[in-house]
């Protein structure tokens, strides 16, 4: 019998039954929710008079629509100034509290992004399949995971059944061996793999990152890994399960306790590709090759090292990428040529699914430590993932370093990362942002996103330009 890739082993582990269509019903170990794509689920089961299906595989947390600013937030849910975010986020209170499902509340010192919150409680576990209304649920796929976003409709299939009619991925491996400069990240990595597969690359297949880089980074580069799978048109991502995976795990809320905990590593061991694996697509890269990556288009994959300059419309090979080019940088207020250190943001974003935990915020401080952020710049902020992120980064006073650089120092939440709160850019204004997506008015009409790591993000804040962070950190000890 030829050898399995994880995610085979991870689809016939769950799978309760094959359909002649080419679907199989998958069980689902954990559904998590919010409040954006919650809401008609819920109607749906009250319509047709059903209650969700196992209570203990559900946990909620708002995190969308909830406000950043502190003397927002103090006033809990009725505090929240926006009436459809107040409804949002009341209705999922509303909702949670008549079908009896655990939900982690606005002012619940454990609230924060569901992405960040769900590995943090150890409501994620290596093994499981995750299943959220939401896109970047590829995330948890970090910790050996078989996780994806799925729409409103699936969300109460999932409530009311606790399984999910899908149909079977093929396999891709992302390869990234040698070594990272310093200074390079795994948002740098995730940019380079998209830069060279695009955005429709990874379409139909789960996507396994392995290779000596992987192996390498912590959970949490692992996770910003995994959550940018999705802009590559994967609907997965994974990484196989080692000590990292393990450790990180252990002693979690939800984790696994005493003979139990003994019994799933076990198993949790044989969660990696086996040797003679055979996958659909491979892709091979270099550590060592790759650049600190900014975006300069309205797509993940029109992205840069920061040393390139802005492409010429005329010089692509296509006529439709030719419009392609052209359109972005109408968009984007940009011209052909123009080096990427010449792109000057009005805002910077460290935050989102994608970077807010510990490990982001620690690489950010290390840059602005000791200096200021430009005169140019409106407004820096920084949005930990969640409460525990935030008490964390306060412990070692990381806050501290923020403020006095001249940066804002937020509650958690999803914050600028989507228009979906207070947190929004004006019309015409460039953003420097950890997040995942620059599509055009992604957070905030009009607003001109530029993808980068925690690191990059600080260093434009100093800077009040894109510029190489290593040229910032080389000569600090």
């Amino acid at each position: 019998m030829a050898g399995q890739t994880l995610y085979d082993k991870l689809w016939q582990q769950h799978l309760v039954e094959s359909r002649d269509d080419g679907t199989g019903l998958l069980y689902i170990d954990r559904h998590l929710l919010h409040e954006v794509t919650s809401p008609q689920a819920f109607e749906g089961l009250r319509l047709a008079g059903r209650q969700p299906w196992r209570l203990d595989a559900n946990l909620a947390v708002p995190d969308h629509n909830v406000p950043t600013e502190a003397a927002e937030r103090s006033g809990g849910v009725a505090g929240i100034v926006d009436p459809i975010s107040r409804l949002q986020v009341q209705t999922l209170d509303d909702n949670c509290g008549d079908f009896k499902i655990v939900e982690i509340p606005i002012n619940d010192r454990r609230q924060g992004i569901v992405h960040v919150v769900g590995p943090e409680q150890g409501a994620t576990l290596p093994g499981m399949t995750v299943v959220c209304g939401d896109s970047h649920t590829s995330t948890h796929g970090a910790l050996g995971a078989l996780a994806h976003g799925i729409g409103t409709s699936e969300v109460e299939h999932v409530l009311a059944t606790q399984c999910l009619i899908t149909r079977k991925m093929k396999n891709m491996r992302v390869q990234v061996d040698g070594a990272l400069q310093p200074g390079v990240t795994a948002k740098d990595v995730a940019l380079a793999v998209i830069g060279r597969i695009g955005t429709a690359g990874g379409t139909g297949y789960a996507i396994e990152f392995a290779g000596e880089v992987v192996r390498n980074l912590t959970m949490e580069g692992r996770m910003t890994l995994c959550n940018m799978s999705i802009e590559a048109g994967a609907r997965a991502g994974m990484v196989a399960v080692d000590d990292a995976t393990i450790e990180y795990v252990r002693g979690r809320t939800y984790s696994p306790k005493g003979e139990q905990w003994d019994q799933a590593v076990a198993a949790w061991r044989e969660l990696h590709s086996d040797p003679d694996a055979v996958f659909d697509a491979e892709l091979t890269l270099r550590g060592e090759d790759i650049q600190p990556q900014v975006t300069w288009g309205t797509s993940p994959e029109m992205v840069l090292p920061v040393d390139g300059v802005v492409p010429d419309p005329d010089a692509q090979e296509t006529a439709t990428a030719k419009e392609a080019v052209r359109r972005a940088l109408q968009y984007m207020g940009l011209k052909a040529g123009q080096p990427i250190t010449d792109i000057r943001p009005d805002r910077v974003f460290i935050g989102s699914c994608t970077n807010s935990r510990i490990e982001d915020l620690r690489e950010a401080a290390a840059v602005v430590r000791g200096r200021k952020i430009a005169a140019s710049i409106k407004q820096a902020l920084v949005v930990p993932g969640s409460g525990e992120v935030k008490a964390q980064a306060e412990a070692e006073g990381l806050d501290l370093i923020f403020i006095d650089a001249g940066m804002e120092w937020r509650e958690p939440g999803c914050s600028m990362c989507l228009a979906m709160n207070a947190d929004k850019l004006g019309a015409g204004e460039h953003c420097a942002s950890t997040s995942n997506r620059n599509f055009e008015g992604r957070q905030g009409f009009g607003g001109r996103t530029h993808l980068v790591s925690p690191a990059m993000a600080a260093a434009a804040a100093v800077a009040g330009h894109f510029v190489d962070v290593r040229s910032l950190t080389e000569n600090q000890s």
